[in-house]
């Protein structure tokens, strides 16, 4: 996916061989919130870096994976959802997210296909902005790296199919 703006502050991806293991490992969740008809979906602007991402986030302690998902979206989108099933699962060891303070994660984390239950969306302190992207619309987007095949993944996603493991 190209680039729209240059920035220095991102997160920056490092592949290679178990990379993973020179951070620690962070839990985490997407959502993948489509359209009516299952053409579009919803990307936030990240505040942080000005990348477009899914609406995602960590997981707090006491927290399941779909609480997590509840919440991110509550936080980043204002709308009430519920996960309604798994999309992908992804863990590769060969990847190491480096973060703009420096920190260093291999990010273990499930993306969801949620259902929006009640709300509007709206910008937040995370998300500087958001809005429903159609496949194409995402590949001129500069979207955060480790985001993108899991957009793909969404957009490939069907009912009753097994989730991706990556």
């Amino acid at each position: 996916m190209a680039q729209d703006e240059p920035n220095t502050r991102r997160t920056r991806v490092i592949r290679g061989e178990r990379v993973g293991r020179l951070g620690t490992i962070r839990a985490g969740c997407e959502a993948a919130i489509f359209d009516g008809d299952r053409s579009k979906i919803l990307l936030t602007r990240r505040t942080d870096n000005g990348q477009w991402c899914l609406p995602s986030g960590g997981l707090e302690p006491g927290e399941s994976f779909s609480e997590a998902c509840q919440r991110e979206v509550r936080e980043e989108t204002g709308l009430e959802t519920v996960p309604t099933g798994v999309i992908g699962i992804y863990s590769s060891p060969d990847w190491l997210l480096e973060y703009p303070d420096g920190n260093r994660v291999q990010a273990a984390s499930v993306l969801f296909e949620v259902k929006v239950l009640a709300g509007t969306p709206r910008a937040s302190d995370d998300a500087a902005e958001l809005g429903y992207f159609s496949r194409a619309e995402c590949e001129g987007l500069d979207v955060l790296e480790m985001h993108v095949e899991r957009i793909h993944d969404a957009f490939d996603f069907t009912d009753g199919q097994a989730p991706v493991l990556r």
